[in-house]
């Protein structure tokens, strides 16, 4: 059983930094991609960036790019989310999930659509407001 836990969340002003944490249990997901999305209050969740655990490379949606990061550690355990320079528009929860590479066909690089994520997080809450 995979699990999925994220923490960073915190209410934070407008123009500072944060940086989430998805930590992940159960069994190596080196063949798996680990994706980070987002869902404010009455909204659609929307794919934010995602990450290929075995080679490390990366996808952004285009609303998000320059100002948030994705990456993960040596040792395949841990993504993070850097974002700079938030805004009130950045307010939502913010989830983990995880997929195998065979769900994104045809050349098993990840891709922000939430239904070939099979492993989902509870989610962190980012509030940006001052």
């Amino acid at each position: 059983q995979l699990v999925l836990v994220e923490s960073g969340g915190d209410l934070v002003q407008p123009g500072v930094s944060l940086s989430l944490s998805c930590t992940f249990s159960g069994f190596s997901l080196v063949y798996y991609a680990v994706a980070w999305f987002r869902q404010a209050s009455g909204n659609e969740r929307e794919g934010v960036s995602c990450i290929n655990i075995r080679d490390g490379s990366t996808y952004d949606a285009d609303s998000m790019k320059g100002r948030f990061t994705i990456s993960g550690d040596n040792a395949k355990t841990t993504v993070y989310l850097q974002m700079n320079n938030l805004t009130p528009d950045d307010t939502a929860v913010y989830f983990c999930a995880a997929g195998p590479r065979e769900h994104f066909s045809p050349n098993n690089y990840c891709r922000l659509r939430s239904a070939e994520y099979n492993f989902w997080g509870q989610g962190t809450q980012v509030t940006v407001s001052s």
